[in-house]
Formats: structure tokens, C-alpha cells, sequence
């Protein structure tokens, strides 16, 4: 091999110019094809090594690519599996110091003193800024693989896949108010959410906290004290015996009626609403997500606060005549923060509508999230959201089914929400004699509406 047939490997030293044009051509290489610089004019040994990881690595994000193009749910299962996460952590570290030593060795072969005196910098700063871009992205993207894991893992449980329903997945909404001036914790929002397994389309049920008599399967151990409906019989052991005081009864006083319920992920509490829920709405409830809602303010704010339409003025605190009052939040299209998305979901006293009006307000706040969380917005504010969200959410759905829900989130977001209103306006009245066949009625009717009739042709 001649000098002239190799000016990368075999440049002409003493020529300025050439070493400098050589130079630039060094860290293009290695910029665009790692390993490529070391091929032509170093360790071709190190070269090959480093040239074979980086085709390896645009296969793996080609492959990446058609795979999210045709089966994304199974991307998304990759994705949200904790050992997939570290294996994901560890060959990104892996590339991060690959890219350092293939900079630093191609800072070597350019032989910056051969170069002319006014590129010498600027060829090392590119060289450096490309490698720290590179490297520390890597090494980013690994940590934020770790901290993902961890995250699913603290949030998710390990388990088999569910089959749908009926062709639907039935999830329990819960949200939790534990406070000072109570004893132990009741939900203070719950609700339904059906969804279609393969369109993705909800369907949301808003379970009003006071339904009364409230009906168990018969193969809940509830349905074994309360045959004929929640406090029926003798009476509930809690002061008020309504849906939401299911969840302490259960879980303060009788917690052995579900003895498995924590080895499975859940609470005896938890599983006493799901029975409550399946009574009413003759639904199988395959899977629960409860939201503190203390932590819900975090969770909020960790992504940016939340756009919501105000249809009425709306008390932060106070009681019902809106004495104590602490602030308002005003009628209007408002950008709501952690602070006052809580309470705009959750106030009661001094509004119109009390408990109905509120559940109305629930739903609006839950559309709006799904419609404005967006997957760029929440991994941007992944950390936050993360630190929130782990001390926020407590769920039963495993982690195998993440990648599926993500896949049938991303069409639910795309499509409208339905809402079954039982509330006195659409002949439900939750606290005097509801009517549970009535109510099943509602909902049969929602998850499947009557087809439309074909139009013929009037001659």
C-alpha cells in the first residue's frame, strides 16, 4: 500500500493542510460511524470491535422501529419489563464508554500538533462535545432506565396476563382521602372504567360514595354477612353504612375475610370495593389503581399543572355554607395546579350539586389528564412523575400487562370518553332506594349500544 493510495492511513505529516483536511475527515468519521476512524487509520482490531457494536446498535433500532410499526404492544412490553430496563441500562453504559475510548483514540490519530495551528481547538472542542453528547446521553438514558425499572417495580406487581371480559378489561378507580380526622381511610372518589380491548374505546361509571343496600356477588364473603345488601341485615359496624364505608369496614375491623388479598398486591379494603363495585354494575373488575390524593397533588405538579374549563365557582375548603373558606377556584377556562386540581376535584361543601356535581367535576379532571398527558410530556418529567407516583398509585396490574395498556391507552386517548351518569337526573337515587337492576341496565346499554338501523331506500 502506497503513502498516495492511503492519505488517512498514511498522510503526508509535513503537510499542514492535508493533516488538517485528515483531521476533520477523523472526527466526521467517528461521529457517524463509530469505529470507522480507527478501521482506516488506527488499531483496525479496536476499530472492527467498535465498528461491529455500532452496526449492531442501528440494527437493534431498526428492528426497534418495525417492531413499534407493527406489533407496538410488544415494543412497549420490552420496554416496561424492570429486567429488560437493566439489561437496556447496561448496554447503554456499555456504549457510553466505548464512545469515550473510540474519541479519545481518534484525538490520537489526528495528531493535533501536525494540524494548522487555527483548527487545533476547534477540532478538539468538536471531538469533546460529540463525545460528551454521546456518552453522557448514554449514560442518561441509563440511569433513566434504572430509575424506570425501580419505579414499575415499587408501583407494579409480578404476575400472568389477564384475558378480557367479555371483550373488555374492567378497571376499579379509587381515590383515597386518609386524613387526621379520620379513622383509617375511605375513598372518596370511585368509579369504573371499561374499556374495549381491542378499539380501546371507555366507558366511565361514577359510582356515587352514598349508594346504599349496596349488592355482593354471591361468592364474596361480604355477600355471607350483607345477603340482602350492604347493612341490610343488622346493620354495618361503621357509622354510616354506604359504599365508601366499605373499604374501612373491611379493612379496620374485618380484614380476614380476605386473607390473600396483600400476598396478591391489594388490601382486604380494596377487595371489599371491588365485590361492592361488581354488585352494583355487574361487572368483573379485573384489575384496581388507587390514587392517594395527597398524592395526587404531586403527581400534578410533577407534570405541569393541568388545563381544565370551570363551570362554577368552586370553595377550597370551608363547609357547607362556605364558612372557612380558604380561596376559590373561579369559572373559566384555568391552568390548575397540583393544590387546586385536588380541590377542584374533590370539593363537596358550598357547591351546588354536592356529591353528583362533584363526580361530574371527577370526570372532567380524569379526560382532561388522559387528553393532555401525553407520553413525551410525562417521560420529560419522568423523574418527578416518578417520585410522586411511587408513593401515589397502588395497583394490581402486573407489569406484563403494562405494554398492552399503554398500547390500548394511546387509542382510548384518540377516541371519545363515555360516561354513565347515575345520578337522580338519569333516575338513579344512590341514598334513598337505588335501583341495581335499573343501574346494570345503564351500563348494559353504554358498553353496548343498539346498532343503527340500515337506511333503505323509500320506492
Amino acid at each position: 500500500m502506497t503513502i498516495a493510495a492511503s492519505p488517512i492511513r498514511f498522510p503526508d505529516a509535513a503537510s499542514r493542510t492535508v493533516m488538517t483536511r485528515r483531521a476533520w475527515w477523523l472526527v466526521a468519521l467517528n461521529l457517524l460511524v463509530p469505529g470507522s476512524a480507527q478501521v482506516l487509520a488506527g488499531d483496525r482490531r479496536l476499530g472492527r470491535f467498535g465498528l461491529g457494536a455500532t452496526l449492531t446498535l442501528w440494527t437493534l433500532a431498526v428492528l426497534a422501529f418495525v417492531v413499534w410499526l407493527i406489533w407496538p404492544t410488544v415494543l412497549y412490553t420490552v420496554l416496561s419489563t424492570s429486567i429488560t430496563l437493566w439489561i437496556i441500562a447496561a448496554l447503554l453504559l456499555f456504549y457510553a464508554v466505548l464512545w469515550i475510548v473510540l474519541t479519545l483514540d481518534t484525538l490520537r490519530l489526528v495528531r493535533l500538533v501536525k494540524t494548522a495551528p487555527s483548527a487545533r481547538a476547534w477540532v478538539a472542542l468538536l471531538s469533546v462535545a460529540v463525545m460528551v453528547v454521546v456518552s453522557g446521553g448514554a449514560a442518561y438514558g441509563a440511569w433513566f432506565a434504572t430509575t424506570t425499572s425501580g419505579f414499575l417495580s415499587s408501583v407494579f406487581v409480578a404476575g400472568p396476563s389477564e384475558p378480557p371480559v367479555d371483550g373488555r378489561y374492567n378497571i376499579l378507580l379509587l381515590g383515597g382521602d386518609a386524613g387526621p380526622d379520620r379513622d383509617g381511610m375511605r375513598p372518596d372518589s370511585m368509579s369504573v372504567v371499561s374499556i374495549d380491548a381491542e378499539t380501546g374505546q371507555a366507558v366511565t361509571i361514577g359510582l356515587p360514595r352514598d349508594f346504599i343496600d349496596v349488592p355482593f356477588p354471591e361468592d364474596s364473603p361480604l355477600y355471607q354477612v350483607y345477603p340482602e345488601g350492604y347493612g341490610s341485615i343488622d346493620g354495618c359496624e361503621v357509622d354510616v353504612c354506604q359504599l365508601n364505608s366499605i373499604y374501612t369496614e373491611v379493612e379496620l375491623k374485618s380484614p380476614d375475610m380476605y386473607p390473600n388479598a396483600v400476598a396478591e398486591g391489594s388490601e382486604p379494603g380494596i377487595e371489599g370495593m371491588r365485590d361492592a363495585a361488581e354488585g352494583i354494575t355487574g361487572l368483573t373488575i379485573q384489575y384496581y389503581v388507587l390514587i392517594d390524593m395527597q398524592g395526587f397533588e404531586q403527581l400534578i405538579d410533577a407534570l405541569g399543572g393541568v388545563d381544565i374549563t370551570v363551570e362554577t365557582r368552586i370553595p377550597i375548603g370551608g363547609d357547607e355554607d362556605n364558612n372557612g373558606v380558604d380561596g376559590w377556584i373561579e369559572p373559566g377556562q384555568q391552568h390548575l395546579n397540583g393544590y387546586h386540581a385536588l380541590w377542584y376535584g374533590r370539593a363537596r361543601y358550598g357547591v351546588a350539586g354536592g356529591d353528583y356535581e362533584r363526580m361530574l367535576r371527577q370526570h372532567n379532571l380524569e379526560t382532561a389528564i388522559l387528553q393532555q398527558f401525553t407520553p413525551a410530556n410525562v417521560l420529560s418529567k419522568f423523574q418527578g412523575v416518578a417520585a410522586a407516583g411511587a408513593d401515589t398509585v397502588k395497583t394490581d396490574i402486573p407489569q406484563s400487562m403494562l405494554g398492552y395498556f399503554v398500547n390500548l391507552g394511546l387509542k382510548t386517548k384518540e377516541l371519545p370518553i363515555t360516561t354513565v351518569s347515575l345520578t337522580p337526573e338519569n333516575g338513579v337515587d344512590s341514598a334513598e332506594d337505588p335501583d341495581y337492576e335499573y343501574v346494570r341496565q345503564l351500563i348494559d346499554d353504554a358498553l353496548t349500544p343498539p346498532t343503527p338501523e340500515p337506511e333503505t331506500d323509500a320506492g
